[in-house]
């Protein structure tokens, strides 16, 4: 039985990466697509593509940040099975050289975005008496990563928000799950701004290669459909993960520390 056919679903952030991704393949099989982003002429693009190839998907520009363009969007669509709240903004940078502004950008996108979408996508599945909310946070949701300290803030906060939400939601009929990928081959990435040093410094520093968005798509739709509380990838934040639970304090003495100073050797003085 295919679990995703004729089946309605929001992807926020879905006109790039991640999101984009989860579009056509949700769509491969039987999904309705409600393609979200704050880039409207994306989302549209992935649509066009989407319906070329014999799916069935829509477009709209919304900024998940503005609670009231989100509850507009979830309530017009009706009936909602799926709800993936996928937008997300992320930096690298010192705290000593973080703004304030940067703060409430990234925590309005990627967390207000989560409650704001979770929580509008919640009222209706209650009424319906099912569902599934699927949340992305990261692998910096359960892990301490220097130089992302608001972008850790936020996802570390995802992970607890939808953990406490699925506890809530189940005798309910409503599912909740976590996404946490590694390092993804995404717009997101690529244009993620570098405070005082250059990405393509940053990026000869990282050990681990970039994971497809699409096989990341691919892990993401197992989970759901296997109701996984935390949906986990790649391998490598598995093993990550799995250390830093075991032996905290040496993975915050050796990698932690080689982190910081991996981007203090790169860092360029404002």
């Amino acid at each position: 039985m295919n679990a995703f056919q004729d089946k309605t679903a929001i992807v926020t952030g879905g006109a790039s990466g991640i999101g984009r991704a989860l579009c056509i393949e949700l769509a491969k099989r039987g999904a309705l697509i409600t393609v979200a982003d704050i880039n409207g002429s994306g989302a549209e693009e992935v649509a066009r593509k989407i319906i070329s190839g014999g799916g069935r998907a829509s477009a709209v520009r919304v900024d998940v940040a503005n609670k009231e363009e989100l509850q507009a969007l979830i309530h017009q669509i009706g009936r909602l099975d799926y709800m993936f709240n996928n937008a997300g903004f992320a930096f690298t940078g010192e705290l000593r050289d973080t703004s304030e502004e940067l703060w409430r950008k990234i925590v309005n996108i990627n967390l207000w975005g989560v409650i704001h979408g979770s929580t509008a996508a919640y009222a209706v599945m209650l009424g319906q008496g099912s569902g599934h909310i699927v949340n992305t946070a990261s692998a910096a949701g359960l892990l301490p990563i220097p130089m992302q300290a608001a972008y850790v803030t936020t996802k570390h906060a995802v992970v607890g928000f939808t953990k406490v939400l699925r506890a809530e939601a189940a005798d309910f009929g409503i599912r909740v799950s976590v996404v946490c990928p590694g390092f993804i081959d995404t717009a997101m990435i690529r244009n993620s701004p570098v405070l005082n040093a250059r990405l393509e410094d940053l990026e000869a520093k990282i050990p681990f290669r970039k994971y497809p968005a699409e096989k990341m798509a691919m892990d993401i739709i197992q989970g759901v459909l296997r109701n996984k509380a935390v949906i986990l990838s790649p391998y490598y934040t598995r093993v990550l993960v799995k250390g830093y639970q075991l032996f905290p304090t040496l993975m915050e003495k050796t990698i932690g520390r080689k982190t910081a100073r991996d981007f203090r050797s790169i860092r360029r003085e404002p």
